[in-house]
């Protein structure tokens, strides 16, 4: 059996999960990562740029949390850190994101990270029947039921974007 290409579709092959990894051409010269997933797969197959989601690693008082939401959408510390339990949030050194997750910035995926973490996932997410996420690696997005993902990844769910 071939090994899967990042521990995300690992996590994701080992649960049984319906899911698909959908590739696109990533520039080595953007930082723009979430931009670039929407100006790539946005529109093909009838995507809208809402179903394309980013995962931002946050500081918590007692360490590091995840928060998943759409692409065009900002973050809401206070509303992450409300919905992850904490007094507030702050955005996460990216060096302590990647040594915690596995993945480099611009390919953390929400899903097989080295260290499970607490998570959020937009409730926007579930208005929709598949959304992309990564697949925990730049150009690399995997489709899947939003449900799915809050399951595998033990998340909450809340309004976390800001107004």
């Amino acid at each position: 059996m071939a090994r899967a290409a990042t521990p995300a579709i690992a996590a994701l092959v080992a649960a049984g999960v319906a899911h698909d990894v959908v590739q696109y051409h990533h520039d080595p010269r953007t930082d723009s990562f979430g931009a670039e997933a929407v100006s790539e797969l946005a529109g093909a197959g009838g995507l809208a740029p809402e179903q394309i989601f980013k995962t931002l690693v946050v500081s918590l008082p007692r360490g590091l949390g995840v928060a998943v939401l759409p692409v065009p959408s900002k973050l809401s510390l206070k509303a992450a850190a409300a919905a992850l339990g904490a007094a507030k949030a702050t955005m996460a050194d990216p060096a302590a994101a990647q040594r915690s997750s596995g993945y480099v910035v611009g390919g953390i995926s929400p899903l097989g990270q080295r260290k499970a973490l607490p998570t959020v996932v937009d409730a926007s997410a579930l208005n929709w029947d598949r959304i992309l996420c990564s697949a925990g690696k730049r150009g690399w997005d995997v489709s899947l039921d939003p449900r799915d993902l809050v399951r595998l990844t033990n998340a909450v769910t809340a309004d976390i974007c800001a107004l």
